[in-house]
């Protein structure tokens, strides 16, 4: 079992879009040094991590989820010094900052895909997966072909622009090309990734997301392959760098924490089953209509996984949402997100925030598709700074996605001055976490109530002779749950909540977070 790094413990995440973030130069596109000038921003709202999305060379046919140099910052983004810049200025303020790994695919462009098309063997022929030659092609696998000098096509991950990485093969079907885990190809391309690794992490880099981590190993149902690649990548880079931290793509904890990630995302979309029943199924459990999303289902689930995790001392990750989904404010009114980031506050997992979302910035409904964004370009539009021109993203007439119009009436300067907006409430939650070891990532959590599977719910946590009492109850009714505890201090409510007599009354659409004995 690996050492997993103690910063964990009290960190909370958020992400950062830089192409929409903030435009530091004015030429429509975010940049680093936008990022350094909204530093007191992000640590005001209380967070002490950051998540860069891609910021390497990219031609950004997939918005730098094609990379054709994973040590060169994009030159619309700075440069490397920026990077470094960055990095320093965050540490002076305490805040971690992690970025963005694609080691599954690269760019048609970058270098090695550019050696390794040649007919000549050289030492990039076996860092993609090439057929034995133009015509063939695995009937489980995409190719692309007709492009090179090769004699043979080349498989593809997601769009035909990204060309596979080759990590081998858990079963091999066409030995001809088709090589296991240990061979020459998936050892050089292991190497070549971990050096990527150490190269940033010597820059003081804090750690990486890894995009789609559990698709490198092909032909590997199991997992089991691509699992043992991580933990060959890990048994290196966490040797050297023990404070590194890494979170998975991968939404299946039981692979990815045994792998050696220190945290795995519990992705919400449309397409999850559990995942969505709090917030982005139909009529999600934190929605004050009819509720269909179970908390009951969803606990279970949880449960399983929690407790794996805590078995391998690691993290799972909640999120507000990210650049692949549709925002939480599609689903999600504020006054029902306060609820969600509430329970991403208090449960016990490393949360990660998406920007934007701490003003209720609303998905953009039929934007013309920017750099392989299709739908997704609705969730990635400008963050909204102000009501001034182009939301005080940029003075640029041209911005790299437009402005959502109702900046007006959704932007932070405005909700910094109103007390009870969903900006503040994030601000408290953030620092009721900060405050209270029994909400840090590592304290015990126990489900006081949830027989129902809808409202109300309660759990309790804690950690060094604290105990923080949660409830929940986004129904029209009022509910009591009976509490074998008596309060000490509520610490934060929304609605009416009384504890007395060992029974937490909760009006309707009320929570509380309560110090108890």
């Amino acid at each position: 079992m690996y050492k997993h790094p103690d910063w964990l413990k009290t960190a909370m995440f958020y992400e950062i879009y830089p192409q929409t973030f903030f435009d530091n130069n004015n030429d429509g596109i975010g940049d680093l040094y936008g990022v350094i000038r909204k530093l007191d921003y992000i640590k005001d709202l209380g967070f002490n991590a950051i998540w860069l999305n891609p910021i390497f060379e990219s031609p950004f046919f997939d918005a730098g989820y094609d990379v054709t140099d994973y040590k060169k910052v994009a030159k619309r983004y700075g440069s490397n010094k920026a990077l470094t810049s960055l990095v320093e200025f965050a540490h002076e303020k305490g805040i971690k900052i992690i970025l963005d790994l694609v080691p599954g695919h690269t760019s048609i462009y970058h270098k090695w895909f550019l050696e390794s098309q040649k007919d000549e063997v050289n030492p990039y022929s076996n860092r993609y997966i090439w057929t034995k030659n133009v015509w063939d092609s695995p009937k489980d696998l995409n190719v692309i072909r007709g492009f090179s000098q090769r004699n043979a096509a080349c498989i593809t991950n997601f769009f035909s622009i990204q060309p596979a990485l080759n990590y081998g093969f858990s079963k091999i079907e066409n030995p001809d090309y088709e090589e296991p885990i240990s061979g020459k190809g998936p050892q050089g391309t292991i190497a070549a990734i971990i050096d990527v690794i150490r190269f940033w992490l010597k820059q003081g880099v804090d750690g990486f997301r890894v995009d789609m981590a559990g698709w490198l190993v092909k032909r590997d149902p199991d997992m089991q392959g691509t699992v043992a690649v991580w933990k060959q990548i890990f048994s290196t880079v966490k040797e050297e760098f023990p404070e590194a931290a890494f979170v998975s793509e991968w939404n299946s904890p039981k692979n990815s924490l045994a792998s050696g990630f220190d945290m795995d995302f519990l992705l919400q979309d449309e397409f999850s089953k559990y995942n969505s029943l709090l917030t982005r199924s139909h009529h999600p459990y934190f929605g004050f209509d009819d509720q269909e999303g179970d908390s009951r289902k969803y606990l279970e689930y949880y449960l399983d996984l929690y407790n794996f995790a805590k078995s391998q001392g690691s993290y799972l990750s909640l999120i507000s949402g990210n650049h692949d989904t549709y925002r939480l404010g599609k689903y999600l009114k504020p006054e029902e997100a306060k609820f969600y980031y509430a329970f991403m506050y208090t449960m016990p997992n490393v949360p990660f925030f998406y920007y934007g979302d701490e003003i209720g910035m609303t998905y953009e409904e039929g934007l013309k598709s920017v750099e392989g964004g299709y739908q997704r370009t609705g969730s990635r539009s400008p963050m909204q700074w102000d009501s001034s021109y182009q939301a005080g993203f940029t003075k640029s007439a041209n911005p790299y996605i437009k402005v959502n119009p109702n900046k007006k009436d959704v932007n932070a300067e405005s909700q910094l001055r109103e007390e009870d907006s969903l900006l503040n409430t994030v601000k408290k939650l953030l620092s009721l976490r900060k405050d209270h070891v029994a909400l840090n990532n590592d304290a015990d959590f126990k489900i006081l109530f949830n027989q129902e599977g809808k409202e109300p719910l309660a759990y309790l946590r804690s950690k060094a002779n604290e105990n923080i009492l949660v409830a929940f109850n986004p129904g029209k009714e009022d509910k009591q749950i009976p509490i074998e505890r008596e309060s000490l201090n509520t610490l934060y409510q929304i609605g009416n909540v009384n504890l007395a007599n060992h029974l937490l009354a909760l009006g309707k659409e009320s929570l509380a977070i309560i110090l108890v004995k």
